[in-house]
């Protein structure tokens, strides 16, 4: 489901730095587009369009024109413990407004131009997004409970470590359940526990029958996760920095992978492809 990004938003800053390093966009806006909403959206910088898919957090959907996105509708559903995917879909849309306010004024984008999967044939990167307040859009959308934490993750622009930004986000969900925040406030407490539970039974089958069992060449720039995961070696940390890497055009690139082991790396490259 990666699709290519917008090369000419790209090209714009294709110069300035190594492509796995996270580049600062200030002065980024939010275009009116009906692909937004709360955690991916289109912005404008330098006169060039690109839709940013927010690291670290995953807003409840506001729509479903597929197959699999009822079925992730369905799936957010049961974790945050709603009666029904209506409520779902009302959240989605409040996610939308709440973000939409935020960044109603010039705000900065933070990206290392790590493609995301999407409905949009424009493509989407992954990015950090700071208001105009300075304020980390995430983290408000989690601490109003607009947001779950889940998704990809790197290190944030200040450098803190993946592992403990995971924690403080998990940190601050919690909370928001506690204060019955946004979607919080119709959570069933008593079914919770049951609703994750059937939640991630369904998420496993529907991976069993999309990814199963990956055999042949993989290329590193278009793969999945599920789909990198099928290397011998690759986790689920791993195929996030091989993903954070991209474009990948070398064998050398994978050295940028901390601590990784040469016999994952001999497997990594005896799979890959990167053209």
């Amino acid at each position: 489901m990666f699709n290519k990004l917008n090369l000419s938003f790209v090209l714009l800053i294709a110069a300035v730095a190594p492509a796995a390093e996270l580049q600062r966009l200030d002065g980024a806006t939010l275009v009116k587009s009906g692909v937004n909403d709360g955690d991916s959206f289109q912005v404008l910088y330098h006169g060039k369009k690109q839709i940013v898919r927010l690291y670290y957090v995953d807003c409840p959907e506001s729509r479903a024109s597929t197959d699999a996105d009822a079925q992730r509708v369905q799936e957010q559903t049961r974790y945050f413990g709603l009666p029904d995917a209506a409520r779902t879909f009302e959240y989605g849309r409040q996610a939308t407004t709440y973000t939409k306010k935020q960044l109603a004024r010039p705000f900065t984008v933070h990206t290392a131009y790590a493609n995301a999967r999407g409905r949009s044939k424009a493509g989407r990167v992954y990015g950090f997004v700071t208001t105009a307040d300075g304020k980390d859009l995430a983290t408000l959308l989690i601490q109003n409970g607009f947001a779950r934490s889940f998704g990809v993750r790197r290190a944030l622009p200040n450098g803190t470590h993946r592992d403990e930004a995971t924690a403080q986000l998990n940190d601050q969900e919690t909370v928001a359940m506690l204060k019955r925040k946004g979607v919080w406030k119709e959570t069933d407490p008593d079914r919770l526990v049951e609703l994750r539970a059937d939640a991630r039974l369904k998420e496993a089958e529907i991976d069993a029958l999309l990814y199963p069992k990956v055999a042949g060449p993989i290329n590193l720039n278009t793969a999945t996760i599920e789909e990198l995961k099928s290397i011998q070696g690759v986790g689920e940390i791993t195929a996030q920095r091989i993903i954070e890497l991209r474009p990948i055009t070398k064998a050398e690139d994978l050295d940028q992978i901390p601590h990784l082991p040469a016999a994952t790396r001999s497997n990594i490259l005896a799979r890959a492809t990167w053209n």
